[in-house]
């Protein structure tokens, strides 16, 4: 019998906990798979660690960890990889039903026609924020045209890793963690099953647009290279300043020294403007590598994980 670990990250979703328990319960009755219900609560403020506790009394399937603080769902998925390490096979989800845990059987009927990735993603945008839908569309856009490993667009969190994926990502060293953008980099073979959009029906969601974009932002630098179109940007806009001052001069006939003047300054802020980026994205990217801070910090787990070496 198979070991599956539902991998469940949780940030301030006190009302979503039991239901969300309840409703996965009901698709946990393949024979072939032993089953652990795994949550991480990333420091959540309200009483979100309690009621997985109360779970954790009632079915010894249930397990938690606690950070000490909010790390982001990120650090949580990470957690979640490293202490399953006995797991023959794992699952992620979110515990706000907005991701259909009936879609879990499917999953592992792929997993058992040899598909080592099984992940989920939207069937369409139909009922998010139209303004979310744009930016979202654009993302990857941007995302897929500057990478050598094409995210699909709606792709979700939620979806099933066999023993060697999870292995293969545990083996990446990047400070930043992207699941999605992890699971593509290491490739083996993979299957898409699509849901229509589910809305959120308790609760309010904590990401913020802010906090979206970041995020998008980071998962962007780490797997592509998008980036590097700001000293193409940086460079088009100096030659239309140029082009605009030597216009504006000749139009006016103001003094030579003066055209001269701004000539070399814009073709100095057009030389420091692409240099600049240039250096300083090296450096923060060196920066970020090394400053090796953990992903995370626990402050309370359930006591059958090892609490200091969860790779053992």
């Amino acid at each position: 019998m198979k070991q599956l670990t539902i991998i469940i990250p949780a940030y301030n979703e006190e009302k979503n906990i039991r239901p969300f328990y309840e409703e996965t319960s009901k698709y946990l009755t393949n024979p072939e798979f032993e089953y652990k219900l795994f949550f991480v609560n990333d420091g959540s403020k309200d009483a979100t660690l309690t009621e997985i506790k109360k779970l954790a009394e009632n079915d010894k399937r249930v397990r938690y960890l606690s950070f000490s603080r909010n790390f982001g769902k990120e650090s949580a998925m990470q957690a979640g990889l490293e202490y399953s390490r006995k797991a023959d096979l794992v699952i992620i989800i979110d515990c706000d039903l907005q991701q259909p845990p009936s879609l879990i059987p499917e999953m592992l009927k792929a997993y058992n026609e040899g598909y080592k990735i099984v992940y989920t993603r939207g069937r369409s945008r139909k009922g998010e924020p139209k303004v979310r839908t744009l930016f979202a569309n654009l993302y990857y856009g941007l995302y897929n045209k500057y990478s050598d490993r094409v995210l699909d667009n709606g792709a979700k969190d939620f979806q099933l890793l066999d023993r060697q994926v999870v292995e293969a990502i545990l083996s990446l060293k990047d400070n930043f963690r992207f699941m999605k953008g992890m699971s593509a980099w290491v490739g083996f073979k993979r299957k898409a099953i699509e849901y229509d959009f589910i809305p959120r029906k308790i609760g309010k969601s904590s990401w913020s647009f802010k906090s979206l974009f970041k995020y998008g932002f980071d998962g962007m630098n780490q797997f592509s290279n998008v980036m590097m179109i700001l000293p193409v940007v940086s460079f088009v806009l100096g030659i239309i300043m140029l082009v605009v001052n030597i216009v504006f001069r000749i139009v006016y006939i103001f003094s030579t020294t003066s055209f001269i003047l701004a000539l070399l300054l814009n073709m100095l802020w057009l030389l420091i403007s692409v240099m600049a980026y240039g250096m300083f994205y090296l450096i923060y990217q060196v920066r970020r590598q090394t400053l090796q801070r953990p992903l995370y910090l626990i402050e309370e787990t359930s006591e059958e994980f090892n609490y200091d070496n969860p790779l053992a």
